[in-house]
């Protein structure tokens, strides 16, 4: 059997969501940017997703946005080989400078106020923070992840992305 010689853009993949948010509009706003940094797919946690006006590209109908009920049903439909990867000021988190993004992962966000709980940050493969003492707006926490990896993965792998 001969072996694949096709060459794919990537290796990787990867999804970008938030567990319990406040307000449909971070979802709205992350959607745009993860379709503009060339996420495969959003997703909520907890909460589910109302319409409204700041997908201004229509992400919607360009990438897939999932719904978990639960963080557990999450864990149990999350992709093969996918990596989980928090987002959270803890004292275990690597500052995202430092970060080597794996090529499967998903990026999960917590509610501003709150951030992620506990037992769902001992679920997490790795857990970043982004630098300062104040939590971000978490869509534009998760823009600047995204961001971030977007650049070293280019870095990583020029010719594949």
């Amino acid at each position: 059997m001969a072996r694949l010689k096709q060459q794919y853009e990537t290796d990787g993949y990867f999804g970008i969501g938030i567990l319990n948010t406040n307000s449909a509009f971070n979802i709205g706003t992350l959607w745009r940017s993860a379709y503009i940094f060339g996420a495969s797919f959003i997703f909520t946690i907890d909460k589910k997703y109302k319409k409204q006006a700041s997908d201004v590209t229509r992400a919607w109908t360009k990438i897939p946005l999932y719904h978990y009920e639960t963080f557990s049903e999450f864990c149990k439909l999350l992709p093969y080989s996918t990596r989980i990867v928090g987002v959270e000021m803890s004292q275990q988190s690597i500052l995202v400078v430092e970060f080597e993004h794996p090529l499967r992962s998903v990026y999960l966000l917590g509610c501003e106020s709150v951030g992620l709980p506990v037992n769902v940050l001992d679920s997490c493969h790795s857990i970043i923070s982004l630098p300062g003492n104040f939590s971000l707006n978490v869509s534009v926490a998760g823009s600047i992840v995204m961001y971030d990896r977007l650049c070293k993965l280019k870095t990583r792998y020029p010719n594949r992305l």
